[in-house]
């Protein structure tokens, strides 16, 4: 945190988890077959960029009630992520071990995200 007490989105430790996890389905949608490259490979990598886009925006927002939209949507950008691995997964791109592995990092998220909103709702009003 900076000298005059304000960090920024990028200090966020759920925007750097969120960050992390991006950039590796990234390299992972690379793997999948170029007929997907317009279909899930696209889906996955913006729904996964959305966690980070929407935390960052809330962020900069005035009220900790848009602070607290904005992480909402992120909850549900992690939902819909989720569900795009489990796509992946049906249609054999990924394993049950990858699958597992990302379930359990993105609950992490989930989690990390869901104490962030709890810390956001216990602050003094707007």
């Amino acid at each position: 945190m900076s000298q005059t007490g304000y960090q920024s989105f990028e200090e966020l430790i759920v925007w750097k988890k969120a960050r992390e996890l991006k950039n590796e389905l990234f390299q992972l949608g690379k793997a999948f077959p170029p007929e997907e490259k317009y279909r899930l490979t696209d889906q996955l990598i913006r729904s996964s960029r959305s966690i980070n886009a929407q935390i960052a925006e809330g962020h900069g927002k005035r009220t900790n009630k848009d602070k607290i939209k904005y992480c909402t949507q992120a909850r549900g950008s992690i939902s819909e992520t989720i569900n795009h691995l489990i796509d992946a997964f049906d249609c054999g791109y990924i394993s049950t071990e990858q699958l597992k592995r990302y379930r359990i990092r993105f609950d992490e998220l989930e989690k990390i995200l869901s104490g962030y909103i709890k810390y956001l709702r216990s602050l003094p009003g707007d």
